[in-house]
This record gives structure tokens, C-alpha cells and sequence, in this order.
């Protein structure tokens, strides 16, 4: 059915509603995975980024609020973000998203109410409603095979869930030999002080069995605006001599996500990171290097952006995804995705939730949603007065290719 021009905008806002989406990049986890899987409002509303945002504003030291039980934190930061100033930013909204579309809107202000809503939640069934509402086909996770807790659950019960598949997270074995070493012998892994073919045969060794027990849909690390490729030192060693080759083979393709300040400010802990702009060509080095092995990328700083597009232009194994982190803000999401759509056409992932509590999912995508169809209606209709006549169905294929299709494509093909 062609789409009338008057009709447009509201046919393309109701079929991006309607699309349910591949959520490529979260940090939830199941169930099983216990204390690790964050809910409920006082997580919401403990986030980091609200916690940032309340110290610059709280009568409170840092220390004193790391002290306070969760409770007292979530309580303080209602009152200060809430209550005593109108909650504006991008992280507050997106609370007030969650509770309007889980039915507990209104400008409800009394938090233990709400919080009523959470105890009388089961949380399998809870699951299901968030990603009902949320409209996700299922998250792809972050795992840290490093992280104690989080290797203790995989060692007792995996991470079986029909709603969560996997990621493969490599940070630390990029962070230089020392630590990478002493963190491989502590698994069991015979990695010598020396970074020489045995101990690169321990780093494939380890990322074979814990690919095997993860199966993950690609390797993923974070990295610093300092990451150079190649620089002649350890992680170029480790990139070429064991993650490439073990992503070629195993036909996984290797997630980058550049731009990271770790802890400019450690008091704020996980709150303490910052950005910086980061050298884009490093990509483009790796993606000529290896035209065969497809990589995902995504940089966190906004002056990468024009650069990392152009460079997406010039090697069809780089797919760019989503609006990472302090990107994750409407202003933003609507700029990059106006640049990728007027540059890369429908070839690229706009958008991944980065969810760390599994409510945000709502409010992520119930904004990023709204964006995306803003800024392709606004294409649409260029394509209208250019005499480019358009279909229901066409949007429909265009919205899923964004919303799903391309990642799953490009994870399906792995390196073909």
C-alpha cells in the first residue's frame, strides 16, 4: 500500500512502536545469575547516573553516601533529583518512563508507594513484562568470565534464559601482560611472565573454553581513547596472535566500544568514568587488516562520530551500533542518527539499551523509538518530494532491518 505524504510521519511513529527489536548490547543477566540481575525502582533510581547527578547538587560527601544502605541512597537521591528540582535530565526522565508505562504514572511523589509495585513483583513474570513492554525479542548480555561473581555463577548454573543471549567480554586480556597473566594462572591457566607462544596458547586456550561454555554471538571489549592498533606492545600481540584468529574461526565478530576515561573521578566509583575522543584510523587499521573477520564498533565520544562514519563508508566487515553511554541522550541519538542514515543509508544499528537494570529497557527504547521515527519520516518525506513514491511494507522491512535484521545478519554471516 503506497503511503500518502500527509499520512506518513504517523505510519512510520505507529510501525517503529510495533517492531520488536534485537537489544544487542545490555548488562542484564538471568535470574539465576542472582544478586547480579538489578530491578526494581531503587535500582533505577541508585544508577550511576543519577548518582553523578545528585552529588553535583546533594549536601552530602561522597563517603557518606557510599555508607548509606540502598535504601537511604535511592530515598536521598528522589528527594534531591524529584522532589526539591523538577527531574529534567535524560536519566530522571527515563525513571518516570518506567513507572507510567508499568501503570504507576500519575506524578506519584511517594516513593515508598511505589516501591509496593516492586515487592509484589515475581521475577520471571516480572521479566516477561519488561520485555513485553520494552517490545525486545531478547538482549544480548555482557560477560566478564573475569568478573568472580559473575564466572562463579557461569561454573554453577550457566545462563540459560530464552530472553538473553550471550557476549564474550575480553577487556582485561588487552590491559597488559602483568595483570592478564596473574588473572589467567588464577583460572588454571598455565600463562608464563613472558607473553611468548606458550602463554598466547593459554589466552586461546581460555577464550576456546569459555566461548564453548558461553556461546557468546560475538567477543566484545571496552576500551580507552589511548587504544592504538597496532603499536608494536602486548594487546596488538594478543589482538593478532589469538583473538582475531580465534574470532575467525569460531566466525564470531569482534565488538570494539572506544572512548572510555577510566575513573577521572574514583570517589563516584562505577559513577566516575569520563569520555575522550579516541583514534578512529585504529579501526580502520584492523578492519583492513582483516577484511574477512566483521567487526562491531561504537565510540563514546561525539567528535568521532562524522570520522567513524565516513570510515563505516570504506569496509562493509564494520558494522556501527547504537548511541553508547553519555551518547544515550535524545538530542544525540537524533544527530548520529540523522549522520549515519545521510551517510551509511540502513546499514548501520542505531541504537542498544546498554541496559544495566533490567527496567531500563523500557524507557531506552520507549525514547530511542520515538527518535529513530522522527528522523526517518523526515527521510521518507525528502524521498516523497523527490518523487520516490513509498510503501507500507517498505517501512515495515526498512524498521526491522534497523531494529533486528542487520545485527542478526551480520552476526549470522560471521565473516563469510
Amino acid at each position: 500500500m503506497i503511503v500518502e505524504k500527509k499520512s506518513l510521519r504517523a505510519i512510520v511513529e505507529k510501525i517503529a512502536a510495533e517492531t520488536p527489536i534485537a537489544d544487542m548490547h545490555t548488562h542484564i543477566y538471568p535470574p539465576s545469575f542472582g544478586p547480579l540481575l538489578l530491578w526494581g525502582v531503587d535500582e533505577l533510581l541508585t544508577y550511576h547516573y543519577l548518582v553523578a547527578e545528585t552529588m553535583r547538587v546533594a549536601d552530602v560527601a561522597i563517603a557518606s553516601f557510599w555508607k548509606m544502605t540502598k535504601t537511604e541512597q535511592a530515598d536521598l537521591i528522589w528527594r534531591e533529583l524529584f522532589l526539591k528540582r523538577s527531574p529534567v535530565s535524560e536519566a530522571c526522565r527515563g525513571v518516570l518512563t518506567v513507572l507510567q508505562t508499568l501503570g504507576i504514572g500519575g506524578g506519584e511523589r511517594d516513593l515508598n508507594k511505589i516501591r509496593v509495585y516492586f515487592r509484589e513483583q515475581k521475577i520471571d513474570d516480572y521479566i516477561e513484562t519488561v520485555f513485553q513492554k520494552a517490545n525486545v525479542k531478547y538482549a544480548v548480555m555482557t560477560n566478564d568470565p573475569f568478573d568472580n561473581a559473575e564466572r562463579n555463577f557461569w561454573m554453577k548454573t550457566g545462563a540459560h534464559h530464552p530472553r538473553l543471549r550471550a557476549a564474550l567480554r575480553v577487556d582485561p586480556l588487552l590491559m597488559g601482560w602483568d595483570l592478564t597473566s596473574n588473572l589467567l594462572r588464577e583460572q588454571g591457566y598455565e600463562a608464563g611472565s613472558a607473553l611468548n607462544d606458550a602463554s598466547l596458547a593459554q589466552v586461546r586456550r581460555f577464550l576456546e573454553d569459555w566461548a564453548d561454555r558461553m556461546k557468546p554471538l560475538y567477543l566484545a571489549v571496552s576500551l580507552t581513547p589511548a587504544f592504538a592498533y597496532p603499536n608494536g606492545e602486548e594487546a596488538t600481540c594478543i589482538i593478532d596472535s589469538c583473538i582475531i584468529p580465534f574470532a575467525c574461526e569460531r566466525r564470531l565478530p569482534f565488538a570494539l566500544m572506544i572512548g572510555v576515561r577510566r575513573q577521572i573521578n574514583p570517589a563516584l566509583k562505577l559513577a566516575g568514568d569520563g569520555v575522550g575522543a579516541s583514534d578512529v584510523v585504529s579501526l580502520a587499521n584492523l578492519c583492513a587488516k582483516y577484511p574477512k573477520n566483521p567487526f562491531l564498533a561504537t565510540f563514546l565520544s561525539r567528535e568521532n562520530q562524522h570520522e567513524f562514519c565516513v570510515t563505516a563508508r570504506k569496509f562493509p566487515n564494520l558494522l556501527p551500533f547504537g548511541c553508547w553511554w553519555f551518547l544515550n541522550n535524545p538530542s544525540l541519538i537524533e544527530e548520529m542518527t540523522r549522520m549515519r542514515l545521510e551517510l551509511l543509508g540502513l546499514s548501520f544499528v542505531p541504537q542498544h539499551s546498554d541496559a544495566r537494570v533490567l527496567d531500563q529497557m523500557i524507557y531506552k527504547w520507549a525514547h530511542s523509538r520515538k527518535i529513530i521515527a522522527n528522523v526517518l519520516a523526515d527521510k521518507y518525506e525528502d524521498l516523497a518530494e523527490a518523487g520516490w513514491t513509498i510503501a507500507e511494507e517498505e517501512i515495515r522491512r526498512d524498521v526491522k532491518r534497523l531494529f533486528s535484521e542487520n545485527f542478526e545478519t551480520f552476526v549470522s554471516a560471521k565473516g563469510e
